[in-house]
């Protein structure tokens, strides 16, 4: 679990294709304290296991699955990416609930600076858009941002304060450049008790 709190921003080292893997492998010397193989760390949002731990780094293995759900398949030497820790019991919990499980991928529309912050839109697939509420939380890329307005067809806008913009990969990003989503946690679990008393097993909305 996580919180998306982006720790620091890292930068993608190397990347080697494996027999159905791609072995990736990310440079963070701030972020590997307590860091041990086996941990999991959030990737630019996407829960990932870290196999291999140096003094300077990290090692994960991606599979197909991830390749094709995230934007990890796009990871290139120099790419920088939003990294977080997992919570321990007991921490405080500055963003929201985050899992780690992209639920899609979705595109940067517009970006414009007002004064001293920025607003981001972005387009959200129908999976994340049913759970987008305005006022409430969303995960792109990793990092925990309320929603400042929603507005069709299926487009989000989020405010980037100072602090957030220069301690995260957001502002690296470009209209047409793809982001990791995770909806809201507590709007899944209303979706399916709500879509199972609508009489649909498997949690589908109606």
């Amino acid at each position: 679990m996580f919180s998306g709190i982006v720790e620091t921003v890292g930068t993608v080292a190397a990347v080697r294709e494996r027999d159905g893997t791609r072995e990736i492998v990310f440079r963070a010397a701030d972020l590997i304290e307590n860091l041990l193989p086996g941990g999991s760390v959030a990737v630019d949002g996407a829960c990932l296991t870290a196999v291999e731990v140096s003094n300077d780094g990290f090692k994960v293995e991606a599979v197909g699955t991830t390749l094709s759900r995230t934007i990890a398949g796009a990871y290139r030497p120099g790419s920088r990416v939003n990294l977080e820790r997992s919570l321990r019991m007991g921490d405080r919990l500055d963003g929201h609930l985050v899992q780690g499980h992209v639920d899609a991928v979705g595109e940067l529309v517009s970006v414009s600076r007002q004064g001293e912050y920025h607003l981001m839109d972005f387009r959200l697939p129908s999976a994340v858009a049913e759970l987008t509420v305005l006022h409430g939380s969303i995960a792109i890329n990793g990092v925990s941002l309320t929603v400042n307005e929603t507005r069709s067809p299926r487009l989000c806008q989020v405010a980037i304060i100072p602090y957030t913009w220069t301690h995260t990969n957001l502002a690296d990003l470009g209209p047409g450049d793809p982001v990791n989503l995770e909806g809201d946690l507590i709007g899944k679990y209303v979706g399916r008790m709500l879509s199972a008393r609508a009489g649909d097993p498997d949690g589908r909305a109606t």
